[in-house]
């Protein structure tokens, strides 16, 4: 410890020397060192000669007053600033960062100019040269001009530096601008006009010297990095105006020259304008994104496709425009009251859109002012002209009617009415009851009809089933009718035959007996003839006779099948056939007394005896003999 201390002996000394030399340099040479990383603010306590004194409302000298110097001290050696007349303050630079700007303000300097807010520019090295400030008649307060990202040796005694970011504009955004010095706006407008020049307001004294007014900018900035001074200009960002397929956007300009309508005399409602004039413009813009400032300019976006609207409750479409539409009530000319449910489809075309615009302002008072009156009213009306019956059968027909009716109305307001539809119609409840039991009633009526139509072709079929049963009888009879013609006819034929033998007999006979029976011959020839004759009308008679009996008989029972019906037929057959074979249904003799009373034994006697006599009677007559033309008991 000891040879350490006795080996740094000699350092003592040596720092005892700096410190003297430093402390008499500074002392009596008034020596300052200003590093290179600072500043020296210098503030002259007073004067060895004279009396010089700050002029009234200035704080910075630069004639040699005392007080705080204008003049700062670079990095370097300065001699004579004693430290008994001056004081020296090290500061640091000042520093603007990377995506800041440095405002500065100024603590003095000359007035500021009447109506102005910033100070005007002036040649000062950007604010490193305070004494150029001050001798060029730079300004008091915040200043126009501004510091970009940097270093700066700043008299801190004059100028203060507030550091802001700076202005960024964002994709599909633009800038808003209100400024805040300039001219004032002309009477009636509200916004300033474009003037060039300014840089997109980065160049505040370009845009006062070319005449910008202060307040809102009629002019927008677009994406992208900006120097603007706050101080200067007030920046708002909003989106961009996006107009989608399909749509178009009307302008209405509130800058601009006061432009001449192109509308047409026949046109009252507004001013139609060329682009970039006060007024609605005649040209709308087409799908896509502009940069339109909201405040100078609104934008009316206008379906240029078919735009369905729904007079229904519970129906509305994307676009809204049917949001306070609801379903129509109507009364009918019977009194009855019924709602129904309309969709309207409207077309807007391009070129008219300025002009509905212009009309109505928008889309919403479109509808409220035409399309909503003009569509219920129609439908009132109709409905009054007749009951809900006939509204619901000709439904087709007023829709039609409808169509024709609001399409030639809208045509007066630039507007194509594509095509009316009426939906769903509710009568009421009562009615529909009505319409409902009748609508049973008639198909229960062609239910009867169809089921008494079956009845009659079932009874056609049983018919012609009864004809069908009843056809192997008449075909029988049909046979029968031809046996016995050919039967008759074979009797003929013998007939002749047995008349020929006998006159080839005859013949013979005469020969041999010419004498003896001549005349016998010649009368049997002649009654053979006579004989042959008769048997051959005979039968003919009696073949066309059992022929036209059987035909008759079918025919007849035809006919008493069809009149009678089977079953009732066929039971007459049944009575017929026991009559004809002799067995009686209800006995020849029936004796009985009064009121249906008898005298028992008696009454069987009385009977027993009448039909032994009725008997003896039908006996006699069978026995009685028939003679005929040959005199031949049959």
């Amino acid at each position: 410890m000891a040879n350490l201390i006795f080996s740094l002996w000699w350092v003592v000394p040596i720092i005892v020397v700096l410190v003297v030399y430093k402390f008499v340099l500074r002392v009596f040479f008034g020596m300052i060192i200003v590093p290179d990383d600072r500043i020296g603010l210098v503030v002259k306590k007073y004067t060895l000669s004279g009396s010089k004194r700050l002029p009234d409302g200035r704080i910075i000298a630069i004639d040699g007053e005392a007080g705080m110097q204008g003049r700062a001290l670079a990095p370097g050696l300065y001699w004579g600033m004693w430290p008994w007349q001056y004081g020296i303050t090290m500061a640091p630079f000042t520093i603007i960062e990377q995506g800041k700007l440095g405002l500065v303000k100024a603590k003095d300097g000359a007035p500021m100019d009447t109506g102005r807010v910033l100070g005007k520019p002036v040649d000062c090295d950007k604010f490193q040269d305070a004494m150029a400030f001050l001798n060029n008649n730079g300004q008091k307060g915040p200043q126009a001009a501004f510091l970009t990202p940097g270093s700066y040796r700043i008299n801190n005694f004059l100028f203060e530096i507030e550091m802001v970011p700076i202005t960024q504009i964002h994709e599909n955004k633009v800038g808003i601008v209100t400024t805040l010095d300039g001219e004032p706006l002309e009477k009636g407008e509200i916004a300033g006009g474009s003037v060039a020049g300014h840089k997109n307001y980065q160049d505040p004294i370009a845009f006062i010297n070319a005449g910008g007014h202060k307040g809102l900018q009629e002019d927008v900035i677009l994406a992208g990095t900006y120097y603007l001074n706050p101080w200067f200009v007030i920046v708002e960002q909003v989106d961009m105006i996006y107009i989608p397929i399909g749509y178009v956007g009307v302008v209405n300009s509130f800058v601009g020259p006061e432009g001449k309508d192109t509308s047409g005399d026949g046109f009252k409602h507004g001013n139609i304008v060329k682009r970039n004039e006060k007024g609605v413009w005649d040209q709308p813009l087409d799908p896509g994104k502009h940069p339109v400032n909201i405040y100078t300019h609104a934008v009316e976006i206008v379906p240029t496709t078919n735009i369905v609207l729904n007079w229904a409750d519970s129906r509305t479409e994307a676009h809204e425009l049917d949001k306070n539409l609801c379903t129509i009530t109507v009364r009918s000319s019977d009194g009855f009251t019924f709602n129904l449910d309309v969709s309207q489809i409207i077309h807007i075309p391009r070129n008219e859109a300025p002009k509905v615009i212009a009309r109505f302002g928008n889309m919403k008072n479109l509808v409220s002012q035409v399309l909503e009156p003009t569509i219920a009213n129609y439908f009132r009306n109709s409905a009054q002209k007749s009951d809900v019956i006939e509204f619901l059968a000709n439904r087709i027909q007023r829709q039609d009617d409808a169509k024709q009716h609001i399409s030639k109305v809208l045509d007066n307001y630039n507007v194509v009415g594509v095509d009316t539809l009426i939906g769903d119609i509710v009568p009421p409840a009562a009615l529909m009851k009505t319409l409902t039991d009748r609508k049973i009633a008639e198909q229960e009526k062609v239910t009867y009809e169809t089921q008494r139509n079956a009845q009659i072709e079932r009874k056609e079929f049983e018919s012609a089933k009864a004809g069908a049963d009843m056809q192997p009888e008449v075909v029988k009879s049909t046979r029968q009718v031809e046996i016995n013609t050919q039967m008759a006819a074979s009797k003929v034929a013998a007939s002749k035959g047995e008349a020929e033998a006998k006159t080839i007999n005859a013949k013979a006979d005469a020969e041999v007996r010419i004498t003896i029976a001549k005349a016998d011959a010649e009368a049997k020839i002649v009654n053979a003839k006579a004989d042959a004759n008769a048997t051959e009308v005979n039968g003919i008679a009696e073949a066309a006779k059992i022929k036209a009996i059987g035909l008759s008989e079918a025919e007849v029972t035809k006919q008493k099948t069809q009149a009678m019906g089977t079953e009732q037929y066929a039971i007459v057959r049944v009575a017929e056939a026991l009559a004809s074979h002799g067995i009686k249904l209800v006995p020849d003799i029936l004796v009985s007394g009064k009121d249906g009373g008898g005298n028992g034994m008696i009454d069987a006697l009385i009977g027993s005896e009448m039909f032994k006599k009725l008997q003896t009677a039908n006996e006699a007559a069978a026995e009685k003999p028939v003679s005929n033309n040959d005199d031949k008991t049959v």
